[in-house]
């Protein structure tokens, strides 16, 4: 919608800057072609009449006329006349003097001499200068006018030719309420707009398709998978309950089993996020954080591989979600999994409470700047045990979104390391 506003808003002040252009580019074509002419025919008809006047005075006759003052002077004859003028050489010149009244009076004087005959003639052009200020307003208001009229037709045209891109965007927005996708090429007369709704219903199949054979991938993956998973379970069961087992293979089996079902869960999950689905426990049940952790630390602890490592749970106040427990499973798997990997000597506490958790370690930490970069595909820690293709913190990001849980890391303020927690909402 603001994008839209901002092509309509350019549209209206193209169009109302091209009026206002035009027209003043006009007014000031007819101003300079006015004064270019009208200062011409002044000159022309003042030269012509003071070039007859001194004819005349040579020939002895009189010289009259209405609209300029004339005079004549000659050896025998000195008729009244301002002294500076004698010094003018023949041809048309501006003279701005002040009058009698204290006023700045604008004029024109020709001058002509032939045969010690000097002839003068004065045209008083006020008059102009007042017909130029006329049309000067006149000209104003003709921009003015046309100004507006040019952006009345851009607000008319900018509503026309946005209608069907309005129209487009609303059937977008329809088909992301109802959620599926109709044709829309057919909605829209062959032109620009029809154009662009062909292309998008072109993209809209091939993204359907896609999205398709991906939800048809997720599916049998998930399908194929769970059988093989399943068998491992019920056998790894099946071999506990022997008799003769030693502790140290009923602890790898134990292990085989713990791996077995986390694969369930993170099949499960990635199933929920291939799909963008958001499922919550069956029954209506609500899933307990601690007991949750508690699961994820024992499953992790082969993790530590006999480093001087200890990982504790601390529950300061029940927290319950809902959400399936395999989903809050790998989001805890791979923040208390990163915590123990970079990690090679203190401790490692995973705090629940004030409806979150918390994993605090002892790690080298992270800097600010890079806590939000982590959580992108693909950006993998640096440091000690840093490895891996940099995925889970993006998978942990994208369950969280999926559930509108908070997810962040920052560096702690009171030794090294870093604290990972999710808030729930």
């Amino acid at each position: 919608m603001q994008s839209r506003r901002k092509l309509r808003f350019r549209l209206i002040v193209s169009f109302a800057l091209f009026g206002f252009g035009l027209s003043a580019l006009f007014a000031v074509a007819s101003l300079y072609v006015r004064a270019k002419v009208e200062n011409q025919l002044i000159n022309d008809s003042m030269q012509n009449d003071v070039n007859q006047a001194v004819d005349k005075a040579i020939a002895n006759e009189p010289f009259q006329s209405e609209l300029i003052e004339g005079w004549v002077k000659s050896d025998r004859t000195l008729y009244k006349m301002p002294l500076p003028w004698q010094n003018l050489k023949s041809g048309v010149h501006d003279i701005h003097e002040v009058d009698k009244s204290g006023r700045m009076r604008h004029y024109k004087l020709a001058v002509q001499r032939k045969d010690g005959i000097i002839g003068f003639t004065r045209y008083d052009i006020s008059r102009e200068d007042l017909g130029k200020q006329q049309l000067v307003l006149s000209l104003v208001g003709a921009v003015m006018l046309f100004s507006l009229l040019s952006l009345a037709i851009g607000l008319w045209l900018s509503r026309k030719v946005l209608k069907p891109v309005s129209e487009l965007a609303n059937r977008l927005r329809d088909f992301r309420k109802a959620g599926k996708a109709e044709p829309l090429a057919q909605h829209f007369a062959d032109d620009e707009v029809g154009e662009l709704a062909y292309a998008l219903d072109e993209y809209s199949a091939r993204l359907t398709a896609m999205v398709e054979r991906d939800r048809e991938f997720n599916s049998d993956v998930s399908h194929e998978l769970r059988t093989p998973l399943a068998v491992i379970a019920s056998t790894t069961e099946l071999l506990q309950g022997s008799p003769d087992l030693s502790e140290k293979l009923s602890e790898r089996l134990k292990r085989i089993e713990r791996a077995s079902r986390q694969a369930t869960e993170l099949i499960e999950a990635l199933l929920l996020l291939s799909r963008a689905e958001r499922r919550g426990p069956t029954r209506g049940e609500t899933t307990e954080v601690g007991k949750v952790a508690a699961d994820v630390i024992e499953s992790q602890r082969p993790q530590m591989r006999g480093k001087p490592l200890t990982v504790d749970l601390t529950i300061n106040e029940p927290v319950n979600v809902n959400a399936p427990a395999s989903v809050l499973s790998v989001a805890l798997t791979n923040l208390i999994s990163n915590a123990i990997k970079y990690t090679l000597e203190g401790s490692v506490r995973v705090e629940v409470g004030a409806g979150g958790i918390e994993v605090i370690d002892t790690g080298p930490g992270i800097r600010p700047e890079d806590a939000e970069r982590l959580f992108q595909r693909g950006v993998r820690g640096e440091g000690a045990g840093g490895s891996g293709a940099g995925l889970g913190l993006a998978i942990v990001r994208r369950l969280c979104e999926l559930y509108g849980w908070d997810v962040s890391m920052r560096p702690r303020s009171d030794a090294n390391g870093a604290i990972a927690s999710i808030k729930f909402s």
